[in-house]
């Protein structure tokens, strides 16, 4: 394609679905925006659009246009975020991943690092879904389980989050504390709804705890601790979250297999950037002094 300029014009009047509207973005004369389309028209051979009163609807070949343009836009916003990280000023944006459960570890450290970098701008992303560091979705990635195995990605031990099985006090009022594995059957349990789930503790529950005492199934984490306060039977959380919550009963000795890792990862071309190492060191001071 020997204009780039028309191609992303007719983008823009198929998404705006005006010439004005698109002029407006472009921040060019409605004329150059009709001048564009035409130009680009006769040298494809096909009509992009059909004109009414209304505005510019695309044709098939037209949305054709508008499906790969938009490709590529994403594929020249992710590469931007990439290219964001690589100065050395600590600022622009971070982008930081995890899951939601550590949103209140995280969150407090993420506003302290901006106080001390009051040009960041800050993104934190939480859930289940993996975040692709090699498309610049995130600068830092913070992950449990296995460690993350990606090519191009560094990936350094963090730390190991313990677990602890836990009930209200209100539950263990109304039905007490099982002394032994053998009176699990008689308590209410609160597990995963997924049955797969590899987290260590999950596989524990499932292995040691009848099915049908499983009374209350969630889908993350944060539903399980919310069941575990509001009464609903015996959970797991982890330890550092138990002592936001005095009223919390340990119903055994917490166990090493319980425990999790946790990595810290980050793309192998935005690595030793200076917002990204200053981030990191920064998270790894305050994190010991977490009560993991």
């Amino acid at each position: 394609m020997e204009n780039w300029d028309e191609v992303r014009t007719a983008y823009q009047v198929a998404r705006m679905g005006t010439v004005s509207g698109a002029a407006q973005v472009l921040g060019v004369h409605h004329a150059t925006v009709i001048r564009h389309i035409d130009a680009l028209e006769a040298r494809l051979g096909v009509k992009l659009f059909q004109r009414h009163a209304r505005g510019y609807t695309p044709t098939e070949a037209g949305m054709d246009l508008l499906r790969v343009a938009q490709a590529t836009e994403d594929q020249f916003n992710q590469l931007a975020g990439r290219l964001k990280g690589q100065g050395e000023s600590v600022s622009g944006e971070l982008v930081v991943t995890s899951l939601d459960a550590l949103a209140p570890l995280i969150v407090p450290v993420l506003t302290a690092f901006q106080a001390a970098h009051p040009g960041l701008i800050l993104r934190y992303l939480t859930g289940a879904r993996l975040f692709r560091l090699e498309y610049g979705e995130a600068h830092v990635a913070i992950r449990a389980g296995n460690p993350p195995e990606q090519p191009d990605n560094v990936v350094q031990k963090f730390l190991t989050q313990r677990m602890g099985l836990y009930a209200s006090a209100d539950y263990v009022a109304r039905h007490g504390k099982p002394r032994a594995a053998p009176d699990f059957a008689r308590h209410c349990f609160i597990g995963a709804d997924d049955a797969g789930s590899r987290a260590p503790y999950n596989r524990w529950l499932r292995e040691n705890v009848p099915e049908e005492a499983i009374t209350f199934r969630c889908s993350d984490g944060f539903s399980m601790r919310e069941a575990v306060l509001a009464g609903a039977g015996i959970g797991f959380m982890p330890r550092w979250e138990a002592t936001r919550h005095p009223d919390l009963v340990e119903i055994v000795e917490p166990r090493p297999e319980w425990s999790g890792k946790l990595w810290l990862v980050t793309h192998v071309d935005l690595h030793r950037s200076n917002k990204v190492q200053s981030f990191l060191s920064f998270l790894k001071k305050k994190a010991r002094e977490w009560p993991v």
